[in-house]
């Protein structure tokens, strides 16, 4: 049985647009409508004492690093663990933080950003727990772009000619400004040497077409559907330009963590089990492993994008399939948003990140081994 769908009814805002600072509004909003709901902000039970399934509330943005959560849903992980998830689809990760930091939410995911400590730091309890989507050799999701008209008249050469260019990330704040700040490292720029502006993704190969960018970082699919449009050349993938990059995680209230640690370790066990079925589907930079189809009919039941031929043709994220975050990668990020003086307060990556849920997981599953 799939787990229940719900549009977030309280802080939509154009897909893809993520603040890098949670507003306080958000959070007094979220106090208000949680003091409002009998029980909203109670943690999820730790046992049911009829033996009923355990209720868990999820965050999801609906797209393709939320795989771990639809596997685990459709293959039926969670119910094996005694669980009913019920999933509530939201713009962006950031979007997430208030209804965690009340308790509306147990769990969510999406990319970290400046918004995220500057939370932490005002006291809202919320823990990174595990990785979601990352940037592995092969798997750049996220790369480079430059429209193609500037290659084509060798405008744009190498990394040092991305000088005073209008350049589109997805938000100030965020992974893909700080993807940025290493391909500008690449060139021997600074940050302040290219015009950068936040855009989100879908729009970008708009922007390219009609000229009104000269290059991006951007996120798949609109990275293959620019390409094949022939407006932009996908120059090098985030694999290249930020190794390792941790681009997307899975949160955990921090109620959820003190008043329900057992039911956290079942939904980890559950969500790690679908992140190694995803893996599975992973060959040579594709989804075209051993059990590829049953990923692609997935993503393509719980996602908004329903062409498996899409899938097929790009690049997708990757994800850990024992779960543990690259604390580098954040700490290198975070030391960008501090550069950018977006970081207020005193949170920092070891303060925010918890492992021992994938931890004990792991060792109870062993590590991965991968059949391709």
């Amino acid at each position: 049985m799939s787990a229940s769908f719900s549009k977030d009814p309280l802080w939509g805002v154009p897909r893809f647009v993520m603040p890098a600072v949670l507003s306080a509004a958000a959070v007094i909003a979220a106090a208000v409508i949680a003091a409002a709901m009998p029980g909203t902000a109670a943690a999820a039970p730790a046992a049911s004492a009829n033996g009923a399934l355990v209720p868990v509330r999820v965050g999801t943005t609906n797209v393709i690093t939320d795989i771990g959560f639809f596997i685990a849903d459709k293959k039926g992980y969670f119910r094996d663990e005694g669980l009913a998830v019920s999933f509530t689809a939201f713009n962006s990760a950031a979007k997430m933080i208030a209804p965690l930091g009340v308790g509306q939410l147990d769990v969510g995911g999406g990319t970290v950003a400046a918004g995220l400590y500057n939370a932490v730091g005002r006291g809202i309890d919320v823990k990174v727990v595990a990785d979601k989507g990352s940037i592995q050799p092969g798997y750049g999701f996220s790369a480079l772009m430059v429209r193609k008209d500037l290659v084509d008249s060798g405008k744009y050469k190498s990394f040092k000619d991305l000088k005073g260019l209008t350049i589109a990330i997805g938000a100030s704040g965020t992974g893909t400004a700080s993807a940025l700040n290493e391909a500008l490292k690449k060139g021997g720029l600074k940050y302040s040497d290219a015009n950068v502006i936040d855009l989100g993704f879908p729009q970008h190969m708009v922007a390219f077409t009609n000229k009104a960018i000269d290059a991006s970082i951007t996120n798949e699919p609109t990275v293959t559907q620019s390409v094949k449009a022939g407006v932009a050349v996908r120059i090098a993938g985030n694999d290249v330009i930020s190794p390792g990059q941790q681009t997307a995680v899975l949160l955990y209230s921090g109620e959820f963590i003190k008043n329900s640690p057992d039911i956290g370790k079942r939904f980890m066990r559950a969500y790690l089990k679908g992140v190694r079925d995803y893996n599975d589907g992973l060959k040579n930079g594709k989804i075209a492993g051993k059990n590829a189809d049953e990923v692609l009919a997935i993503l393509t039941e719980y996602t908004e994008i329903k062409d498996k031929d899409l899938y097929r043709t790009i690049v997708p994220s990757a994800s850990n399939p024992d779960g543990r975050v690259n604390v580098a990668s954040l700490k290198r990020d975070f030391d960008f948003f501090k550069s950018q003086k977006l970081i207020s307060g005193t949170a920092t990556v070891d303060q925010v990140v918890d492992n021992s849920f994938v931890d004990a997981v792991v060792r109870e599953l062993g590590p991965y081994r991968s059949p391709n």
